[in-house]
């Protein structure tokens, strides 16, 4: 598969999804209960960081437990991670920034990737090795709404995933810029309801994200 098929199939992934949890798990359990919340609430697919030492092996749990959640890798920082996150059944990887070598290592991955950057020169060194979805982080402290649509208009062939400070009240103003594919937010998984196992709020906060996807998108 080319690299123009992988990101065809990544802006794909990432339009059914509209709004991407951002989520990261301390015990397999939670990593269960968060993803059968967020699937529940009408939320299909989610970003699990590869932040914490339990990670790699929730996400293949995950991938063989619940086969109806699309599952990325996030904060991949290293082909290392990469290669990893590949073996254990990811469906995508995601990136926070994407050094040269790293960016390379991707291009070449036969999975689709969500390359992370944070200003245009960064994008085009991106767009240069052939990516066309993009994950703009931190999406609100390099500038929201008013840096996507600067970059609209010189990059418009790039599709974006911001991430980084959006919540439920902008979340909206994020998914009708044009060039906005998906956006990622933590909102629906914060840390007190995991440690706190209240997972009907996850579902309940879930399923209010999915009606602004439907409210925006018509569908």
């Amino acid at each position: 598969m080319t690299i123009e098929a992988r990101q065809q199939k990544a802006e794909s992934l990432l339009r059914a999804a509209g709004i991407l949890p951002v989520v990261t798990v301390h015990t397999l359990d939670e990593a269960r209960k968060v993803s059968e919340a967020l699937l529940k609430g009408g939320l299909p697919a989610i970003e699990l960081t590869l932040r914490t030492p339990v990670a790699m092996d929730a996400l293949a749990m995950l991938k063989k437990e619940l086969p109806d959640i699309v599952i990325g890798a996030g904060t991949v920082l290293t082909t290392e991670q990469m290669q990893q996150s590949i073996d254990a059944g990811a469906d995508f990887l995601v990136t926070p920034g994407t050094p040269p070598a790293l960016a390379d290592a991707l291009a070449a991955a036969d999975i689709p990737v969500v390359p992370g950057a944070a200003t245009p020169t960064e994008l085009l060194a991106l767009m240069a090795r052939g990516f066309r979805v993009c994950k703009l982080f931190p999406a609100t402290a390099v500038g929201g709404l008013a840096m996507l649509k600067g970059l609209a208009g010189p990059l418009s062939e790039l599709k974006m995933c911001p991430t980084g400070g959006i919540t439920e009240d902008t979340a909206a103003d994020y998914l009708s810029q044009p060039n906005v594919v998906c956006i990622g937010g933590s909102w629906m998984v914060p840390k007190g309801w995991l440690d706190n196992g209240e997972w009907d709020k996850v579902t309940e906060s879930s399923a209010k994200a999915a009606g602004i996807v439907q409210r925006v998108r018509g569908g």
